[in-house]
C-alpha cells in the first residue's frame, strides 16, 4: 500500500459566499457553522491524518481507523481520510468496507492513481479480475506516465493467463523507460516460458547490463543458457547470480549439476554443501551428493547422503532406485536393496533389471 495523498492537488470549489468574501476588503473572517475556522478545521484534519498513518504502519488498526474517523468529522469531503479508513479495512480483511471508503475517496477526487491501484487490488483479492483492470485503467488514465499502474496491469494479465496482453504492456513500459527492472525480468520471465529464448536472453542480457546486482535476472540468465545447452554461460550467470546473493540455493544447486555433469566432482560437492547450508532440508542437493560421493568412494558419506534424501522425501522414486543400487552393488546387502527396490516399484519406477530381481524371490 502507498502512503497518503496529502501531496496531490485538490480540487477547490468556490462557493458564493467565498467569492463575496473575497470581493470585499474586511478585517472580519469566515467562520464555520461549527465555530472552527476553516483553517484550524483543515489543521486538525491534518493531524489525525498524520496520526492515523503512524498508527497504521505500527500496526494498530483501531488506533488508525479512529483518527481517520476523526479527521472525517473535522472534514467530511477528506478523500485522504476515506483512502485512510479503507487501507485500515483493507489491513484488517474488511473487504467490503474497504471497497466502500475508496470508493467514497474515489468521489472526491476520481484521478487517484494510488487509490485506484489499491482498488485493484482488493478487487484482485475479492476474485473481481474484471473490476480490478477497469480500476487499472482509470489509474492509467489518470496517470499516463505512472509505470506502477502498467506494471500492476501487466501482472493481472499474466494471472488471467493473457501472455500476448502482459508482453505488450511490459513492453509498452519499456518503451518509456528502456532500463525498467521489473518490466525487464518479467518479460524475459514470460519469453522463457513461452520457449522464445532468443527474446529471452536479449532481454535478460538487457537488465544484467544495466543493473549487474541483480541476482534473480542472473538466475534466469542461467536457465535460459542452461536450456540452450550453453552450460559455459549457464555456470558463469549461476556464479554472478551467488556472488550478489550468496544465499541463493538454487543457484549453488544448479552449478553444482553444472559441475557433476562436467565431472567435477569437488567443486560439485562445494555448490550441494553450500546449498544444504542455506537449505538443510533440500532432498535433491542430499541426492547429488550421494551420487558424488559414491563416484569418489566415500562410502559412509555416500550412505548417509542417501539416507537422508529418503528421509527428507519418503516417495522420491530415483533416490530409492540408486539407494537399492548402493546396497546392492557396494554393500553387498540384498535384503536392504530388495526393500528400496520394491518401494521403487511402488512409487511407479519401472526398470527391467529391478523387476527381474523382484521376480527372483530372493529374500
Amino acid at each position: 500500500m502507498r502512503g497518503p495523498m496529502g501531496n496531490r492537488s485538490v480540487p477547490v470549489v468556490v462557493s458564493v459566499l467565498s467569492a463575496v468574501a473575497l470581493s470585499c476588503v474586511s478585517a472580519s473572517k469566515s467562520w464555520p457553522a461549527s465555530g472552527v475556522p476553516q483553517g484550524t478545521r483543515q489543521d486538525q484534519t491534518s493531524v489525525h491524518l498524520e496520526r492515523g498513518e503512524s498508527l497504521l504502519r505500527q500496526g494498530n488498526l483501531k488506533g488508525a481507523a479512529d483518527a481517520a474517523r476523526k479527521a472525517l468529522e473535522q472534514n467530511p469531503a477528506s478523500a485522504e481520510g476515506h483512502y485512510l479508513l479503507g487501507r485500515v479495512f483493507l489491513k484488517d480483511r474488511k473487504l467490503d468496507k474497504a471497497v466502500e471508503e475508496f470508493s467514497r475517496s474515489l468521489q472526491i477526487r476520481p484521478a487517484s492513481p494510488d487509490v485506484l491501484e489499491d482498488l485493484a487490488s482488493l478487487y484482485l483479492l475479492q476474485g473481481k479480475p474484471a473490476e480490478a483492470e477497469q480500476a487499472l485503467t482509470r489509474a492509467i488514465a489518470a496517470n499516463p506516465q505512472r509505470i506502477e499502474s502498467y506494471l500492476s496491469l501487466a501482472k493481472l494479465y499474466e494471472r488471467r493467463r493473457d501472455v500476448t496482453a502482459a508482453k505488450k504492456t511490459y513492453q509498452h513500459v519499456l518503451a518509456v523507460e528502456p532500463d525498467q527492472a521489473d518490466a525487464l525480468f518479467e518479460l524475459a520471465t514470460l519469453y522463457d516460458i513461452q520457449g522464445e529464448y532468443k527474446d529471452a536472453r536479449e532481454t535478460v542480457g538487457r537488465l544484467t547490463r544495466s543493473k549487474p546486482a541483480h541476482a534473480d535476472a542472473w538466475y534466469l540468465s542461467g536457465q535460459i543458457a542452461e536450456k540452450n545447452g550453453d552450460l559455459d554461460e549457464a555456470a558463469f550467470a549461476y556464479q554472478q547470480a551467488i556472488a550478489v546473493k550468496p544465499d541463493l540455493v538454487d543457484a549453488h544447486f544448479n552449478l553444482g549439476f553444472i559441475y557433476r555433469s562436467r565431472n567435477r566432482p569437488g567443486e560439485a560437492e562445494r555448490e550441494f554443501l553450500e546449498a544444504l547450508r542455506y537449505r538443510p532440508e533440500y532432498a535433491e542437493a542430499h541426492f547429488n551428493l550421494g551420487i558424488i560421493y559414491t563416484g569418489m568412494n566415500k562410502l559412509e558419506e555416500a550412505e548417509r547422503a542417501y539416507e537422508k534424501t529418503v528421509a527428507l522425501k519418503p516417495d522420491y522414486a530415483e533416490a530409492r532406485y540408486s539407494l537399492g543400487v548402493f546396497y546392492e552393488l557396494h554393500r553387498k546387502d540384498m535384503p536392504r536393496a530388495l526393500a528400496q527396490y520394491r518401494k521403487y516399484r511402488e512409487l511407479g519406477g519401472r526398470d527391467e533389471r529391478v523387476e527381474r530381481i523382484i521376480g527372483s524371490g530372493l529374500p
